[in-house]
């Protein structure tokens, strides 16, 4: 039996998930359009448009698992960007016969009033929530239609750990904060928040691939009980020897005065809600599914810290 797997997308999640693979001896490919190499030994690393259909269809002929780990990191863009590049990763997935995993987020819940668990209905409202949905629509319905091997995704709430960067809300004003400045966050600050390290979603990717029984459906990667979004910032400070900082709220009035002049704070209005009531994930299920623990969250404010 052969162990070969193509991943699309050497961000945080990409890396970590090559790192993994490539350190059981996997056979491992890591595309990027720029084909910069990750630093992970043993892997190959090729350059392509992720969206040629063709192109990808080649890079994955023979794998055993595409994983998606692609996530274009200009929210304006999204529209454009990701139907052509989903449409793509799912035709080269079903022509090489793969199983295809993905890395999720919470966006397809839409609003919700409780802990959010893997059996509630995607009911996404705003246009970057039904992209997703969709996306995970496509390969449910290709996998039962027979036309992947497997299809499965990984959902995770907002990341933590090493090389997040702005595509975390607590690394995105890490900086900052280090520095001992005021900074100012998204929505309420004093609400249960989920957090999840990108290590955790790499390892819960990688397991979810290998396990036929847990394809055709969402699983939510193991993470820490909830904080709120002032308690994990001061607690990453900490980790880095830093005493807390003052925190801002962007809400309301100020955040749409934001989108004015903010395209990415136009954009992210559409997901304010998730800062506006407890947002809390419940990984119970992939806990069990994959006996996986999430790493123990000093851990993960010491590897925020380091990036």
């Amino acid at each position: 039996m052969t162990d070969r797997h193509l991943v699309v997308g050497a961000g945080p999640v990409g890396r970590h998930v090559a790192t993994l693979l490539a350190a059981r001896g996997s056979q491992v490919t890591v595309v990027t359009r720029s084909g910069r190499d990750t630093g992970v030994h043993g892997v190959t690393h090729v350059a392509l448009d992720a969206t040629d259909a063709d192109a990808l269809s080649r890079a994955a002929d023979g794998v055993d698992v595409l994983h998606n780990c692609a996530n274009p990191g200009d929210y304006t863009q999204w529209q454009r960007a990701w139907p052509p590049l989903a449409a793509a990763l799912l035709t080269a997935a079903e022509r090489a016969g793969a199983v295809y995993a993905i890395t999720g987020n919470l966006y397809p819940y839409g609003p919700v009033d409780g802990p959010m668990t893997e059996d509630l209905p995607d009911a996404a409202t705003g246009p970057k929530a039904r992209l997703r949905t969709r996306m995970w629509a496509d390969a449910r319905a290709a996998s039962e239609a027979g036309r992947l091997r497997g299809a499965v995704e990984v959902r995770a709430a907002d990341y933590l750990g090493p090389g997040v960067g702005a595509n975390g809300h607590v690394s995105r004003v890490l900086p900052a904060a280090l520095a001992g400045r005021r900074v100012t966050m998204i929505g309420r600050t004093d609400l249960p928040h989920s957090f999840t390290d990108v290590g955790d979603v790499a390892r819960t990717l990688v397991a979810a691939a290998d396990d036929p029984a847990s394809h055709g459906r969402t699983w939510h990667v193991p993470s820490n009980a909830p904080r709120t979004q002032a308690r994990a910032l001061a607690d990453v400070l900490a980790a880095a020897g830093r005493p807390p900082v003052r925190v801002g709220s962007l809400r309301g009035p100020a955040l749409r005065a934001a989108g004015l002049v903010s395209p990415l704070m136009r954009e992210l209005r559409e997901l304010a809600y998730q800062f506006e009531r407890p947002y809390v994930m419940d990984s119970t299920a992939a806990q069990q599914q994959f006996g996986i623990a999430p790493t123990p969250w000093e851990e993960v404010c010491r590897r925020t810290a380091r990036q």
